[in-house]
C-alpha cells in the first residue's frame, strides 16, 4: 500500500489527536510519521541544536516532558534536509505540524503544508473583522504575534494558557480574560491544544473557537481524496 502523507513534527507532538481527521479519505497506514526531536534525549537534542550566541531560539517540548531552547536557524536546516528526503519517496503530501515561525522550507515534488504559511490568512478570511483573542502556550511566543498575524483586520489580544500542564481552569480564565478585553472569537495556536481544549471554551463560555490543528489537520485531508 502505497504511504501518501507524511507529518513531520519538530519535538513531541501528539499526532494521535489529529489522525481521526485524516483518516477519512485514506488510511493510517498511509500515513507515516517523522519526529526531528522527539526521540532524542535532552542531551541529544542540545549537541546539534543548541543554540548559538545571537541565534532567534525556538521553545520546543522534549522527549523528558520539558521544554528546550533550540537554535531556529538549525532546525530549519535540519528539517529542509528531511522534506528533501521525503520529497523523494512519492508522499502526495508532507504536513510540517509545527507554529512556530519556520520560513523557506521546499518541496519539488510533493504538497509541502505549513501551518505557519497557512493558518493565518485562513483565519483572517474566516474571522473578517472580528475581534480574534489567541492563546498561546508559553509567554516566549508573544513576541512575534504581532508579525504571525498581521494580515488580520484588527490586531489580535493575547493570553497565556499550556495545553500540557495547566489545568482547564487556567484554559478558561485566559479566554474569559480575551473576552473580557473584546475578543469575540478565539484561537488556540498551539498544536498541543486538541478538539477537547476546543469545546471545552465553546461550552463554558459560549464563544467560536478555532484550533491550529484541526484547520490544518482539515485542509491535509481535503488533498488527500
Amino acid at each position: 500500500m502505497k504511504a501518501t502523507l507524511a507529518i513531520l513534527t519538530i519535538g513531541v507532538v501528539p499526532v494521535s489527536e489529529v489522525l481521526p481527521l485524516l483518516t477519512e479519505h485514506i488510511s493510517e497506514q498511509q500515513i507515516t510519521h517523522h519526529s526531528l526531536l522527539g526521540t532524542l534525549s535532552r542531551e541529544e537534542v542540545m549537541e546539534d541544536y543548541a543554540p548559538e550566541p545571537g541565534e532567534a531560539l525556538l521553545p520546543t517540548l522534549l522527549s523528558d516532558g520539558e521544554l528546550g531552547n533550540v537554535s531556529l536557524p538549525k532546525i530549519e536546516r535540519a528539517l529542509q534536509s528531511v522534506i528533501e528526503v521525503l520529497d523523494n519517496q512519492d508522499y502526495e503530501v508532507i504536513l510540517l505540524m509545527s507554529t512556530a515561525p519556520i520560513t523557506g522550507l521546499v518541496a519539488r515534488n510533493a504538497i509541502l503544508l505549513e501551518p505557519m504559511r497557512i493558518i493565518p490568512p485562513l483565519v483572517g478570511s474566516i474571522v473578517d473583522s472580528h475581534q480574534v483573542g489567541v492563546i498561546v502556550p508559553i509567554p516566549e511566543l508573544l513576541e512575534n504575534q504581532s508579525h504571525k498575524w498581521r494580515g488580520l483586520v484588527k490586531t489580535p489580544l493575547l493570553s497565556v494558557a499550556i495545553p500540557f500542564w495547566d489545568s482547564e481552569a487556567k484554559l478558561i480564565d485566559a479566554g474569559r480574560d480575551l473576552l473580557e478585553r473584546g475578543a469575540d472569537v478565539l484561537m488556540l495556536d498551539c498544536l498541543g491544544f486538541h478538539q477537547r481544549h476546543r469545546d471545552l471554551l465553546q461550552k463554558t463560555l459560549d464563544v467560536p473557537v478555532l484550533l491550529s490543528n484541526v484547520l490544518v489537520a482539515r485542509l491535509a485531508s481535503e488533498l488527500l481524496v
